[in-house]
């Protein structure tokens, strides 16, 4: 952290980074102890990954639903944090925090807004992310194509993938999840990695097989992605190479290509909180970070035994607002009361 102070600031009792699922949860688990929120993040719209990249990726591991898209949890956790009357900063990255002697934090923006409260709760995801990208030559030239067409590193509308040739890429739960879904839809569907062993949920790995054993999807391994073939920018397909050398050309109108996040703290690295591998350490009964006042909940917090799920970090942001309700009404008793009691503002 600096010690800057700056000279005018808009107040609120605590201040969110990151309008993911975990800092929407966030703002209602403050609201529920009547804590005020504003929300920043440096995306142009709320949600994080569950928006920017798997809107209509299903999530199982909700608890109390079934099934959700990334789209339809946020859409919920939206009309959740409703009442509270969050105010959200979108499109503006975090530039620095400093804390004055009465407990304040002060929060500048890059551009320009400055906020003021006496919690902080870092639920950023993974911090500024973007997609790996394939590291074959003119590949950018098929990226930006209309719907369902081109190289894409996140499905946005899954129709627009209806009978297409879709080649998908990578070994993880994105790419066969998305393997699995896109078989319902596609014309033909491809799964390229360069080993014959998945790291996904072992009950989709092995829907995965059935399919392939049904013809239903190509399981392309142990191949990686070689090139990229297509007239006027538009792609024609997707050449694979084993680790032999032979190659194999899959005809294709998209290449889906999942190779993970590139990650950065950012500024938040500066700000002398105690990490570990890129992650915020934090106590696990309260989310507090070796700063006081400061938290951290989700994928960006980090301690022994950590699951990486977004019920874990739901769990988190209410760890970490009645640990903040201290910070914010120094010396008032917080008497804990259950939802159903305490009821939502206007009911």
């Amino acid at each position: 952290m600096t010690d800057a102070h700056p000279i005018s600031e808009t107040e609120t009792d605590v201040i969110i980074v990151g309008a993911g699922p975990v800092g929407l949860f966030a703002i209602f688990a403050c609201g529920m102890l009547e804590m005020r929120c504003h929300v920043v993040d440096a995306l142009d719209a709320v949600g994080g990954q569950c928006s920017a990249l798997y809107p209509e990726k299903p999530i199982y591991d909700i608890p109390g639903v079934p099934e959700v898209s990334g789209r339809g949890l946020i859409e919920r956790l939206m009309d959740q944090a409703a009442p509270f009357a969050p105010e959200f900063h979108l499109g503006q990255r975090v530039e620095s925090l400093a804390r004055d002697d009465d407990g304040v934090f002060r929060m500048t923006t890059d551009a320009g807004l400055v906020l003021s409260g006496r919690a902080v709760i870092i639920a950023g995801g993974v911090g500024a992310f973007g997609p790996n990208r394939p590291p074959l030559e003119g590949i950018e030239r098929f990226e930006d194509q209309g719907p369902g067409q081109g190289v894409k590193y996140a499905v946005d509308e899954v129709e627009s993938f209806r009978g297409r040739r879709v080649v998908v890429a990578g070994g993880g739960d994105s790419a066969v999840d998305w393997a699995l879904l896109l078989a319902n839809v596609a014309a033909t569907v491809a799964i390229v990695h360069r080993r014959d062993k998945f790291r996904a949920a072992p009950a989709s790995v092995t829907r995965l097989r059935e399919l392939a054993a049904s013809g239903a999807v190509d399981l392309v391994v142990p191949y990686q992605l070689a090139g990229l073939e297509g007239a006027s920018g538009e792609l024609g397909a997707v050449l694979v190479r084993d680790l032999e050398d032979g190659e194999r050309r899959l005809e294709a109108d998209a290449l889906l290509a999942f190779y993970g996040l590139k990650q950065s703290l950012g500024p938040i690295a500066e700000w002398g909180l105690n990490l570990a591998r890129n992650r915020i350490l934090v106590t696990p009964n309260t989310a507090e970070t070796s700063h006081a006042g400061i938290f951290a909940a989700g994928d960006i917090a980090t301690y022994e035994n950590k699951q990486k799920l977004i019920l874990t970090g739901f769990s988190e942001a209410s760890f970490a607002a009645h640990k903040a309700f201290g910070y914010v009404r120094p010396g008032q008793a917080l008497h804990f009361e259950h939802s159903t009691h305490k009821g939502l503002p206007g009911k």
